[in-house]
């Protein structure tokens, strides 16, 4: 029986057609392989969950683009995004692993999820909050984050400076007392947070995973990831 810690890895799905194929990149699977871990695809079916929250050893939540709940949102405020049967199961997945400490990395969407289950507000619209946001939905450009010092993320990284890849609509605008914000791009807008009271919550704005087959220093978070998800 292998050592390595398996690392459950919710499916995406292709929201922007009809939602009928789970669809996603391998790259999560490569980073959390080459990082030492075992990656399984979960399904949506509910009747899994208390499973995977008992045999796995930590919980990757992806990208994907999907409704959350309104109260997430800042007043007056909704997703634009479509309804999704993987919310719930999503959900249910993130606060089991969360409630026995079980290490989580949430990317993109999975860190929004972080923070709505968290007490943080969103924005649907990140453009919205101010002309001077930049463009953050423009896949194929890289920008500079900040990490703040003495959070988990800069333990990992080692440096205070990444550059990152850059899309998503939504965005993280106000923190509750539960969560910290470990990285913000030049124009502030949150692109890490963490929840200290567990060993290992960690979540990122941006695709991690597309660095997954390149030497980049961010790779360290899937290696930090492992490593704390193979303490058991």
């Amino acid at each position: 029986m292998s050592s390595k810690p398996r690392i459950a890895v919710i499916m995406d799905e292709n929201t922007s057609v009809d939602g009928t194929r789970y669809d996603m990149t391998k790259n999560y699977f490569v980073g959390i392989q080459r990082a030492g871990g075992m990656p399984f695809g979960i399904p949506y079916f509910m009747d899994m969950v208390e499973a995977v929250v008992d045999e796995f050893d930590g919980f990757v939540n992806v990208g994907g683009r999907f409704a959350f709940p309104d109260e997430w949102f800042l007043d007056g405020q909704t997703s634009k995004a479509p309804q999704s049967e993987r919310l719930d199961v999503e959900l249910a997945l993130m606060r089991g692993f969360l409630e026995r400490d079980k290490p989580v990395l949430g990317i993109c969407n999975g860190m929004q999820v972080l923070a709505g289950l968290h007490g943080c507000r969103l924005s649907p619209d990140v453009r919205a909050m101010g002309s001077h946001v930049m463009e953050h939905d423009k896949r194929g450009h890289e920008h500079p984050v900040a990490i703040e010092a003495n959070t988990l993320l800069s333990r990992i990284v080692g440096r205070r400076e990444l550059s990152v890849n850059t899309f998503h609509r939504e965005a993280v605008v106000e923190l509750s007392d539960e969560v910290v914000a470990s990285a913000h791009a030049e124009d502030g807008v949150v692109e890490a947070i963490e929840i200290p009271s567990r060993r290992f919550a960690l979540g990122v704005q941006w695709h991690q995973e597309l660095f997954a087959r390149q030497d980049h220093p961010g790779n360290a978070i899937f290696n930090a990831f492992v490593q704390e998800s193979a303490q058991g």
